[in-house]
């Protein structure tokens, strides 16, 4: 193939480090890179910290300046979103009614904001945060300050967008169905941890209640299951996403939470892979597939499968990994979290001073680790999970015990 076409749908982070990693690994053939929005490809943490909050411009969320896809040869195409394809003519065909031949698709689509859905949620002064405008609209509406600003979801998003809201002064309300915020991602005590800083920051909580509807009369409120009104300025629904698995179900994909890929992103049709929040990949680590949609996996699946590409021997090897800033809290996770529920949580620190790391122990073996407000720590926490060693519970929480030498 002597000046093959590598044609990536989707130009998010994903999609642009599948074709940073093809050029930077020697392929010299055609790299066409398909966007549904109108930006070059960008990243999506600095839409619920940095820029939400105030602390810098969108242009910081660009995963490369504008002239380096024309530098690279990468062809970006905004404005076009993929339909569907056909395996065997190796074509996809794109909004504008045109078609694309391609020797190597990658399917980077991303995912979609999960709207509210319940009466009234279409209003004007009901914000989703995903992408580049959203971020900016909701930025807008909440730094004027002093507005009643209430958040449907207590989530990682729904918690960083509560924080920022306070940041600016207003009057923030949390909206959650679990009992305790963030319990279904890293369990009811942590969980604790975070909801005591919000409310240390002036942060209300609903927890274990549900929302029926959005009243946009006179008062805007949310109306909550218990027939509670809350009045809203301002609502920013954080209840979660999901994939946009449309060209995949189109086209004959299989499709469980996600594209199934195995470990090297390659789909169930030749020469397709799939890359990023839509993806759902084979772990060899832990032996099953699992979807994640923070931004190191969009970087992980992405030049995995420009390697696959390449022709290389590749493997969805790294360990999931995520970080959030709230208030004057600093967290980073790393670790496989189906194993991680139900499992042993060891603390090495504080956690009433949020000095701390909390590790995860299956069988005496390290399936996940978080350190808040410890720095420096997660090569050490990743050598752990990696090693699949057992450890002695006890060393692990003995602070006078160098990591390094568990």
């Amino acid at each position: 193939m002597s000046n093959p076409t590598v044609v990536i749908a989707g130009a998010g982070l994903a999609g642009a480090t599948a074709a940073t990693e093809l050029r930077e690994h020697g392929f010299e053939g055609r790299i066409l890179l398909l966007g549904a929005e109108e930006h070059h490809p960008y990243i999506r943490p600095p839409l619920s910290k940095e820029y939400l909050k105030g602390e810098g411009g969108i242009e910081q969320a660009d995963v490369h300046p504008a002239a380096w896809y024309t530098d690279n040869a990468v062809e970006f195409v905004p404005g076009v979103e993929a339909g569907s394809f056909e395996p065997g003519a190796h074509e996809l065909f794109v909004s504008d009614a045109g078609r694309i031949t391609y020797d190597s698709l990658v399917l980077a689509t991303g995912a979609t904001a999960r709207p509210l859905g319940v009466p009234g949620s279409g209003h004007g002064a009901v914000f989703t945060l995903r992408t580049r405008e959203d971020s900016a609209w909701l930025r807008a509406a909440i730094e004027v300050g002093g507005r009643r600003v209430v958040v449907v979801g207590s989530g990682w998003i729904g918690l960083e967008v509560a924080a920022a809201a306070r940041g600016y002064g207003n009057d923030v309300t949390v909206i959650g169905h679990s009992a305790v915020p963030l319990s279904g991602a890293i369990g009811r005590e942590l969980g604790g941890v975070f909801e005591r800083l919000h409310r240390d920051n002036g942060v209300d909580f609903r927890n274990g209640a549900g929302v029926v509807g959005v009243d946009g009369g006179e008062e805007q409120a949310v109306v909550l299951t218990t027939g509670e009104r809350i009045p809203a300025d301002v609502v920013i629904a954080g209840v979660g996403a999901v994939p946009n698995t449309q060209v995949a179900e189109r086209s004959g994909l299989r499709v469980a939470d996600g594209v199934l890929t195995d470990k090297g992103m390659r789909t169930s049709i030749d020469d397709v892979y799939a890359v990023g929040d839509v993806a759902n990949p084979f772990l060899p680590a832990i032996g099953r597939h699992l979807r994640s949609e923070h931004w190191a996996n969009a970087i992980t699946t992405g030049k995995v499968a420009a390697h696959a590409i390449l022709g290389e021997r590749a493997s969805y090897d790294d360990i999931p990994y995520f970080y959030t800033d709230q208030y004057d809290l600093g967290m980073e996770y790393s670790g496989y979290a189906p194993l991680a529920a139900g499992a042993q949580v060891v603390y090495r620190g504080d956690t009433e001073s949020r000095e701390f790391i909390a590790f995860w122990l299956r069988n005496d073996r390290v399936v996940a680790g978080m350190n808040v407000n410890v720095w420096d720590v997660q090569d050490d926490i990743q050598r752990l999970i990696r090693s699949g060693d057992r450890v002695d519970a006890q060393r692990l929480a003995d602070e006078s015990v160098d990591l390094a030498a568990l």
